[in-house]
């Protein structure tokens, strides 16, 4: 197993860069091996919605993809991140299904959140449903309907196949456990702990990042998976003073921050506010300009003005390339509020130039540097899926053939990028410090340095031109 490196991650599918695991091990070894010293496979576990994130069973590889060999076989090669969704599991899984069946009597009657239970009186009142951080306009439940006939409400915040779970029961810490090792055993070198701010909760308060609850939670999985020399990355899409708490507490956090912050700076040629980032942003971190999910708006609040905020969404449908407003409305199914879907070369107009200095900011920013398949490839809007599927994030969820990574590898933009990635993995200057240059307004330079090796990156935000020296 390849332990975490200081090496551009990728994120993809299981199923996105040929049909399953295999193809993708082929794929990887033969274009992606300099580029890429880790991958993020994003859930590969037998699921019932919410492409893979509707988990039925953390022990078995979905048959579609492949096994459990594959996934060990994979990190030998590169260091390997799955995704735990401590939050919830799915409702078609046998764990709730024996909680509907046997109700009281199921060994899982704790594992679940039961309104009864929660409430004081059973129920939230309307000043409680209030302050609760949700993604539904109600009190976030569904309606257990049990085989003896009853039914009372179960937590639910998400889709309605994503039943949360108890994290507080002690029937929830030993399901905790029992997942964690497993995924430690299995060759795995990071664990995401997703939506991991909707896991503690609390009666008269908002549900998400509960102090000290949080801290309790994320301290118990680091205990369970440290003997297997595992990292954690809690997920959460908040504000920036979130990600620098959380490295306060010595973990790795994710700059969902920077995406939006760079497509300000690209189109209007100002580096104010990502400087600004750049000076105070956590140094233990992954980036990304792109992942499965969209371009977050909720990440930047307070590291741009609110007029900024809008102005740049706004102006991703005016300036990206076939991006359209309605597809983050009801009609496409997608109504979150927290980011615009679209993938990121086609958030800067496709345009080449504009990209590849995104990239090399990216590199050059604090932290490991993720990139998403369809970034990987400089992948367009996916309009086709879209249409198809009536999904607003399916918009960047291309699935790409074999004999099309054959010629999109060819592109000299991928080719750039490709070049770029691997300078990134194997140039010493980047395991040193991270020293933002004085320049122009319009202007970044960023030096990075390791003793006698440096490599300093000089960029033009209007011209959209950037050069490397190095030594």
């Amino acid at each position: 197993m390849k332990k975490l490196e200081n090496k551009c991650m990728l994120i993809t599918y299981a199923d996105s860069m040929g049909e399953n695991l295999k193809d993708l091990a082929f794929v990887m070894d033969k274009h992606f091996k300099d580029a890429v010293g880790g991958i993020h496979i994003l859930p590969f576990f037998p699921s019932s919605g919410d492409r893979g994130f509707a988990p039925m069973d953390y022990h078995v590889v979905d048959k579609a993809f492949g096994d459990w060999d594959d996934i060990e076989k994979l990190s030998e090669k590169y260091y390997l991140m799955a995704d735990y969704m401590i939050n919830h599991i799915s409702a078609q899984s046998e764990y709730y299904k024996d909680f509907l069946a046997k109700k009281d009597d199921s060994k899982y009657r704790d594992l679940f959140i039961r309104y009864k239970d929660f409430w004081k009186n059973g129920e939230p009142t309307q000043e409680e449903v209030d302050v609760i951080y949700k993604r539904k306009p109600r009190a976030p439940y569904v309606d257990a309907m049990f085989a003896d006939g009853t039914t009372e409400k179960v937590w639910c915040t998400f889709d309605e196949e994503q039943i949360d779970i108890n994290c507080k029961s002690d029937t929830a810490k030993e399901f905790i456990r029992d997942n964690l090792v497993n995924l430690c055993e299995h060759g795995l070198s990071i664990i995401r702990l997703d939506a991991f701010a909707y896991a503690t909760k609390k009666a008269g308060s908002s549900c998400f990042f509960i102090e000290p609850e949080v801290w309790e939670l994320m301290d118990g999985c680091q205990k369970i998976v440290e003997p297997y020399g595992v990292t954690l990355l809690p997920e959460i899409h908040e504000h920036y003073t979130m990600q620098q708490k959380i490295e306060s507490h010595d973990y790795y956090v994710y700059d969902f921050a920077l995406p939006m912050l760079l497509i300000n700076a690209l189109y209007y040629g100002q580096s104010t506010y990502l400087k600004n980032w750049l000076n105070i942003c956590p140094r233990k971190q992954f980036t990304t300009l792109d992942t499965h999910d969209g371009i977050g708006v909720v990440d930047v609040k307070d590291l741009l003005p609110d007029d900024e905020i809008e102005r740049t969404k706004e102006d991703i449908f005016k300036y990206g390339a076939n991006v359209k407003k309605i597809y983050n409305t009801a009609a496409y199914n997608n109504l979150d509020i927290y980011q615009v879907n679209c993938s990121y070369y086609s958030a800067l107009g496709d345009d080449d130039d504009a990209y590849l200095l995104a990239r090399a900011v990216q590199f050059f920013a604090p932290g490991i540097p993720q990139v998403y398949y369809v970034g990987l490839l400089a992948g367009k809007n996916d309009l086709k899926l879209l249409e198809e599927t009536k999904v607003g994030r399916n918009i960047n969820r291309h699935y790409y053939k074999l004999d099309e990574i054959e010629r999109e590898v060819t592109r000299p933009v991928v080719k750039d990028l490709l070049e770029l990635m691997k300078f990134r993995n194997e140039h010493p200057a980047f395991d040193g410090e991270f020293i933002l240059e004085d320049c122009g307004d319009d202007e970044l330079v960023i030096l990075r340095k390791n003793g006698d090796d440096f490599a300093r990156l000089r960029a033009n935000l209007r011209t959209k031109k950037f050069t490397i020296e190095h030594s």
